[in-house]
């Protein structure tokens, strides 16, 4: 009958050599793991351990957007799903128009609302695709 720690080194070795030889984390790896700053609103106090020899990193907010959802999770860019009403309803008042600058096959003129309505899509476009670089960059600049 084996020894129990002859045993504990022997179950070791099994796992280690099952694990692929997966070492554990030393605690100056484990410093280096990074936590969000903590988010505080109004003249919330950031909080630290009882001596106050605890640093804790705090992002302070307006006590506005406490109950608000976070800018880093709302949804900036209009989709049809969150649409105002209201522009749909605009939408709908310019349905069926004919003539000059309505984008018909019916009418005269009707192609020159088709080349207005082309170049407001491609000057939106534009404007997206620069925010959207403008939020890359900003995310790789430290």
């Amino acid at each position: 009958m084996k020894s129990l720690t002859t045993q504990a080194v022997s179950a070791a070795a099994v796992l280690g050599a099952a694990f692929g030889g997966m070492t554990i984390a030393s605690p100056a790896t484990a410093q280096a793991v990074t936590t969000p700053p903590l988010v505080i609103y109004g003249n919330q106090k950031c909080p630290t351990d009882a001596n106050g020899n605890e640093i804790v990193v705090c992002v302070r907010r307006a006590p506005g957007e406490q109950f608000r959802i976070p800018k880093e999770l709302r949804e900036l860019k209009v989709t049809p799903e969150n649409e105002s009403w209201a522009s749909k309803a605009a939408a709908n008042d310019r349905v069926g128009q004919d003539g000059i600058g309505s984008c018909s096959n019916v009418g005269a003129g009707g192609a020159t609302g088709c080349f207005a309505q082309a170049g407001r899509a491609y000057k939106k476009q534009k404007q997206e695709n620069k925010a959207e670089q403008r939020a890359v960059e900003a995310a790789i600049v430290p």
